[in-house]
């Protein structure tokens, strides 16, 4: 999510529990989560030295496409099944933040990916509204004989604990802010910073960016002006940790052009020009809820005229190319998470790329209790369940 999508202002939270993290569309989620998984196996293959990263954004996206339609084609109880792409492939390399998706008409559509890029791979896929959306960062030509070293591992290997933390801490009772602190914290071990302002969300059908959020490295107007909220058993969360090389996490717009948006079903607006009510409808029906590219649509001219009346009056909007200083790198993990009854489950599987042994950092973790953390299973065995729960009656015990 892009870090220019400033911190909403304080809005009523609705706390009642959702229904989505039923047994049939868990089994959705999971579904979409295998699909992505093999296509990110997939693109990390083809993301060698001199790769065109047009290329790999428009395999990504057929691959999604092609897993998805072999998948759920009977309908049910008569409906038949929605489902493809939750977010457009995005190939976003070194200081890129994320959503870089160029189309052919773009001057960036010739970038190559060259030997120690830095790249991050997002994709999603849905069915029937339920999405899973992941991202993984590479590094272009490291192997374990030679491995990433500098700042490109120590950003890489930040992002990846980080996201590691984050996971164990989205668990129920728990409150967004304590994934804030604890994100920056683990990064400021190797000397990184969590991009400013991005943003992670809970879904639910047809939602991937709900209005309980999690927001990184905010600044202190965002601080003021952002809800606290405490996660729930039956939420899923879409969480993005996006990690700088740079000394404050600041990003900012640079020349590339738009390629991604998203209608804001919460917006009603009666476009003025046939060219956009056109546009506007051709979204509608391939794309429903979820983000999309304009390279799906069938004039890329035509569409991206049709866009701006959209845009302006906020009926879609943007997920705009941000950037942190060309010195710098950019590290991005992206994770889905449901809260269940038994504990915490990731939806998504785990990065594919990731191994200690590729990225060589002079710089280890040294807090013991961030250690301490990391080593915890996601769920709890129910065994250390009833350990602490016996522990914790016995402590009341003595108090009274």
């Amino acid at each position: 999510m892009s870090d220019n999508e400033q911190a909403p202002a304080p809005a009523a939270v609705e706390e009642k529990k959702p229904a989505s993290t039923a047994e049939p569309d868990l089994t959705k989620y999971k579904t979409a989560a295998d699909i992505i998984h093999g296509v990110t196996k997939k693109l990390i293959e083809l993301a060698v030295e001199g790769a065109k990263i047009i290329d790999l954004c428009i395999e990504g996206d057929k691959l999604i496409e092609a897993g998805t339609a072999s998948v759920y084609n009977k309908p049910i109880k008569g409906v038949k099944v929605s489902k493809g792409l939750a977010f457009p492939t995005c190939i976003s390399v070194n200081n890129a933040v994320a959503h870089f998706s160029p189309l052919a008409s773009d001057p960036q559509s010739e970038q190559v990916l060259a030997k120690d890029d830095v790249v991050k791979i997002q994709l999603g896929a849905h069915i029937d509204g339920f999405a899973a959306i992941s991202a993984e960062t590479i590094i272009v030509g490291a192997t374990a004989d030679a491995p990433a070293t500098g700042r490109r591992a120590d950003v890489v290997k930040a992002a990846w604990y980080a996201a590691e933390l984050a996971m164990r801490t989205i668990k129920v009772g728990n409150k967004n802010w304590n994934v804030t602190e604890a994100v920056g914290n683990i990064s400021s071990a190797w000397g990184c910073k969590p991009v400013e302002g991005m943003l992670s969300c809970n879904q639910t059908q047809n939602v991937i960016d709900g209005k309980k959020r999690i927001i990184l490295n905010p600044s202190e107007a965002q601080k003021r002006d952002f809800d606290t909220v405490t996660f729930a058993e039956g939420e899923v969360y879409g969480m993005d940790v996006l990690v700088s090389s740079g000394e404050d996490g600041k990003a900012r717009l640079e020349e590339s052009r738009t390629t991604i948006y998203q209608r804001d079903s919460t917006v009603t607006y009666q476009l003025k020009m046939k060219n956009s009510r056109a546009v506007f409808s051709e979204v509608q029906k391939k794309a429903g809820a979820f983000p999309f590219n304009i390279r799906s649509l069938e004039d890329e001219k035509r569409a991206r005229m049709g866009l701006q009346e959209a845009v302006q009056h906020s009926l879609v909007k943007p997920y705009e190319v941000v950037f942190t200083p060309s010195n710098t790198f950019v590290a991005g993990f992206h994770f889905t998470i449901a809260l269940l009854p038994a504990g915490p489950t990731l939806i998504t599987h785990p990065p594919i790329w990731y191994k200690p042994e590729l990225v060589k950092t002079e710089k280890e973790l040294e807090d013991e209790n961030l250690k301490s953390i990391l080593a915890r299973n996601l769920r709890e065995s129910k065994k250390n369940k009833k350990k602490k729960a016996k522990a914790e009656g016995e402590a009341e015990a003595k108090e009274e």
